[in-house]
């Protein structure tokens, strides 16, 4: 009967309710309230393949050993697709990156010295006697606190790889050196990628299925907006050849009479923070006019500026304002805290991981996780020895459930969206600074022009008990002993 008991927990179909084309909402939204729709470029209107971050990897891993003379050996290290994970942190002068939750807090079994777990007893000393990262070292506003990051870019993955890998190679190789150095070198090198252009030739070299994914999705994306009589408006901080070729593969040569108003290369997020730079206008050829910019129109194309011109120019305040982008700090933060605008999130890996939430076997071992939470809640009171031994070992059962499920997404972070119990820090910002979040842009197609989005109400802990679920977050009734051995 054990082995039977999550599955009898699982409602019928449960496995099968979540879709990847959904959109979800953090706060209340009605569509027929928006009547400007605004995006990002990178990882929202393009969606890129896996296939880009080997590619900056490598690139960058050439420039660690040849700009900043770094041993000939790292070049043996060949990328690792599925090792880092968005969302993770760096602590710069120990070396390590870990996964934290909502709380601060160190999820145990999930910090990384080089290519290598550390162990949890060795964290807790590293950190004295704590897994909490105290909020004055975590990472500021913007996720580069003074010891530690955040890594929250998509196009973060690779560096985090590669400063894994130098790491591992001077340990392995026991040579001394600074950790601190090694950070500011692989954070450079990858720069040096963004800032020579690299990644932008890559991309229009091979527009083809190589790189831009579902490049249709985004035209039918326009065309339906468009149709419904919207506003648009792209604010990238790409520059605009890299644009222009890239929207020309996915809409055609005609992309710019979708938008109302263009901005390129805009310096985000200090285009949402600083009133210091003006808008500058491009001619058909991409070279800067001297023109004073008195009004944004259509068809033109427009550099650097700020969001305090753009508002002035335009009007478009408040909530009939939505603005899609992919980096929570850079795109989505001072949108929605500063200026009211409704945000939305493209978060590229909810597609794979509501597949695994969709499994039974994901399904099946939260279940009965939740289950051995209630009965090990209620079962401590008893502290006779047998009852002390059932608790061990549901104990060690949850924390082998705990692995299972975490080995699923990602056998050393597991998802980005959870730790053991408590959501990621990740999760905590995509709820606080994102309206609405999807897995991409042609999840909008879904919907139609007069939808509104209702967050579900999930409950306070002090709410639970009037909720419906209690048999798989905890059980209402004290278990007997004797009741416990037909459990067991």
């Amino acid at each position: 009967w054990l082995m039977q008991l999550p599955s009898y927990l699982i409602p019928p179909g449960a496995c099968g309710i979540l879709n990847p084309s959904t959109i979800y909402a953090n706060n209340e939204v009605s569509l027929a309230e928006v009547d400007i729709y605004g995006f990002d470029y990178d990882y929202t209107l393009a969606l890129y393949s896996n296939a880009l971050h080997s590619m900056i990897y490598n690139a960058a891993r050439g420039f660690l050993v040849d700009h900043f003379k770094y041993p000939q050996g790292i070049r043996k290290y060949e990328y690792i697709p599925n090792f880092a994970a968005r969302g993770l942190h760096y602590d710069i002068q120990k070396g390590l990156l870990m996964k934290i939750d909502a709380f601060h807090y160190i999820q145990p079994g999930t910090v990384y010295r080089g290519l290598s777990p550390v162990p949890d007893e060795e964290v807790l000393e590293l950190y004295g006697g704590t897994f909490h990262i105290p909020l004055e070292q975590d990472s500021g506003f913007y996720g580069k606190g003074p010891r530690v990051k955040q890594f929250m870019d998509i196009f973060s993955i690779p560096e985090m790889t590669l400063m894994a890998v130098a790491n591992d190679f001077f340990i392995t190789n026991n040579i001394d050196y600074d950790p601190v150095h090694l950070y500011k070198d692989v954070t450079e090198a990858v720069g040096m990628v963004h800032l020579k252009g690299y990644m932008y030739k890559w991309i229009m070299q091979d527009l083809g299925k190589k790189y831009i994914l579902r490049g249709e999705e985004t035209d039918a994306v326009l065309h339906k907006l468009v149709d419904q009589g919207k506003k648009l408006f792209l604010i990238t901080n790409s520059p605009f050849a890299f644009v222009d070729k890239g929207m020309t593969h996915m809409v055609g040569k005609n992309w710019r009479e979708f938008f109302d108003v263009v901005i390129v290369q805009a310096d985000k997020p200090h285009f949402f923070t600083d009133c210091v730079k003006p808008f500058r206008r491009l001619d058909c050829d991409g070279a800067l006019r001297w023109d004073k910019i008195k009004s944004l129109e259509k068809g033109q194309i427009y550099k650097q500026g700020n969001l305090f011109d753009f508002l002035k120019l335009t009007g478009w305040r408040g909530t009939k304002v939505l603005y899609f982008g992919d980096h929570l700090y850079s795109d989505l933060a001072d949108l929605t805290l500063r200026h009211g605008w409704r945000t939305a999130a493209i978060v590229p890996e909810l597609e794979q991981e509501t597949k695994i939430v969709s499994t039974s076997r994901y399904s099946t071992s939260l279940t009965w996780m939740q289950a051995l939470t209630g009965l090990l809640e209620q079962l401590q009171t008893h502290q006779d020895p047998a009852s002390k031994e059932v608790f061990q070992e549901w104990k060690k059962e949850r924390e082998e459930l705990r692995i299972i499920a975490k080995n699923l997404f990602n056998p050393q972070f597991g998802s980005i969206f959870r730790t053991c119990h408590n959501p990621t820090y990740f999760s905590r910002r995509l709820c606080r600074f994102s309206d609405l979040y999807m897995a991409s842009l042609s999840c909008l197609l879904n919907y139609d022009s007069n939808f509104t989005f209702y967050p579900r109400r999930t409950p306070l802990q002090h709410e639970a008990p009037l909720w419906m679920d209690q048999l798989c977050t905890g059980c209402r009734k004290t278990p007997h002993l004797e009741e416990m051995s037909t459990i067991r």
